[in-house]
């Protein structure tokens, strides 16, 4: 066999196994990034099973509040239908804002404040809301990494071919991220 060949059979092979490597590095990434998400609604779930106990307790107390239990229990069944990650998270942002103005309702009744149920379940609930926090930062990482990978070259050209997309990012609303980014105010 001419040397010639013997050349261009080996980078051929070469080539193949390196489009090997990336199609499945971007495979893991990919897998990666939807567990990720899923863990995202492990948590979402734990938060949709907390809300109709929490409403229930706060409603023995306030029941004149009726507006604003509508609008959390609203708030819960769109976050729990939305499909996809911008329609996820905009609905969770709506949600995160409802129980804002339960808890500010809660605020009113001191006796509710002391209640050991009411104040388990906002425990339970400032606790899930922390794993979903660090749900979504470990889900925006993955993102970032499979995004990353999915449009460097070369592995964009064999990402292009094999109908690979880059991933959305779980993001905060413009308020929610205004709010986070602003300096806490401190008062003696």
């Amino acid at each position: 066999m001419d040397p010639v060949w013997i050349v261009v059979l080996v980078v051929i092979g070469l080539l193949v196994v390196v489009a090997i490597v990336m199609y499945n590095g971007l495979v893991s990434r990919r897998v990666e990034t939807q567990n990720a998400y899923s863990q995202i609604d492990v948590q979402l779930k734990r938060r949709y099973d907390l809300i109709p106990n929490l409403v229930e307790t706060v409603k023995g107390y306030a029941t004149h509040e009726r507006e604003t239990f509508e609008n959390v229990v609203k708030a819960r069944t769109a976050a729990m239908n939305a499909t996809g990650v911008a329609d996820k998270a905009a609905a969770e942002n709506q949600l995160t804002g409802t129980l804002k103005t339960l808890f500010a309702v809660a605020e009113a009744y001191p006796e509710l404040k002391a209640n050991q149920n009411f104040l388990a379940l906002q425990e339970e609930l400032s606790a899930t809301e922390n794993r979903i926090g660090f749900s979504r930062q470990h889900y925006n990482d993955v993102v970032s990494q499979y995004n990353t990978t999915l449009l460097s070259f070369p592995a964009n050209i064999l990402a292009g071919m094999f109908g690979f997309r880059p991933a959305e990012f779980f993001q905060l609303d413009a308020a929610e991220a205004a709010a986070v980014r602003q300096a806490p105010k401190v008062k003696f």
